[in-house]
């Protein structure tokens, strides 16, 4: 009994510093606009849920990181499940269980790096509260998470945002292609990394390759995709003119790092439910 007792106790008090932590971050979203919310009671209800979820997920398992990622965007025209991934760090100094992410600063052409509680995570108005987990192999999770707690030092971050950023562009980035190039600059091989070209060009050469998402000329010219957080110039004209554009996207970054052989384990939730097997991501 007093077992039971403890154990409904800690998923309070978890629960209850998950939801509390809400409050401390500022809104930010991964490529969309935030105009000021107030965030429903509802959904911050349903955030939790997740976060607990995850959170317990995570305790599970003796490994400092993993990947996280969550349904902000709805993809599913372009046959794609989840828009944005981050890392979740094993008692990081924010917390616990803590969220470090790249989020496109409400819809402008700038990013920042981001700490955040998951319950914050998964409040940023998703499309619904789908995640999933990837845990990585230990070498490699080692460095990432000793990597993660020194930001903002080799942070490969590039600031000037585009949401359509070419894979190893210099002058664009996005939260996904931060992803990408912070997991290669902690590779199994152990070779060290600083640069962002460096780092995109190792991924490559060890077998990444990036999805392809299709934007018609007509509708770039013509359906407003004009916007400060989608900038198409760092695209040879060819790309621009066939619409088929390359973009690290997270299914590309899943089955890259399934291929290879260095996730180790990955958990999904769908409509709240966990899955046998994860499905397409």
């Amino acid at each position: 009994m007093r077992t039971g007792f403890l154990s409904a106790w800690r998923g309070y008090a978890l629960a209850m510093a998950l939801t509390l932590a809400i409050v401390a971050t500022p809104r930010a979203e991964a490529g969309t606009r935030c105009d000021a919310q107030t965030v429903s009671a509802d959904k911050v209800a349903a955030a939790a849920a997740t976060a607990l979820r995850v959170a317990e997920a995570l305790d599970e398992r003796d490994a400092p990181v993993a990947l996280i990622a969550r349904v902000g965007t709805d993809l599913s025209a372009q046959g794609l499940v989840y828009s944005h991934v981050g890392f979740v760090v094993r008692d990081h100094p924010n917390g616990r269980w803590t969220a470090v992410h790249l989020l496109n600063e409400c819809g402008s052409d700038r990013s920042h790096l981001y700490a955040q509680g998951l319950v914050n995570f998964f409040s940023d108005d998703l499309v619904n509260q789908d995640a999933r987990i990837v845990w990585l192999q230990a070498a490699q999770a080692q460095r990432l998470a000793a990597h993660l707690r020194a930001l903002p030092r080799r942070s490969l971050h590039q600031p000037h945002y585009s949401l359509i950023a070419r894979p190893g562009s210099g002058e664009y980035q996005n939260s996904t292609a931060w992803v990408l190039e912070l997991l290669a600059a902690n590779a199994p091989d152990g070779i060290a990394i600083d640069d962002r070209r460096a780092a995109y060009a190792w991924a490559q050469r060890d077998g990444f390759r990036p999805d392809r998402i299709h934007i018609p000329y007509s509708k770039r010219v013509l359906g407003g995709l004009f916007s400060a957080n989608a900038a198409f110039t760092d695209h040879p004209v060819g790309t621009r003119l066939s619409g088929e554009y390359p973009v690290v996207t997270v299914r590309s970054i899943f089955d890259y790092l399934q291929r290879r052989g260095y996730a180790s384990e990955q958990r999904e939730w769908r409509n709240g439910r966990l899955m046998l097997a994860p499905g397409p991501a």
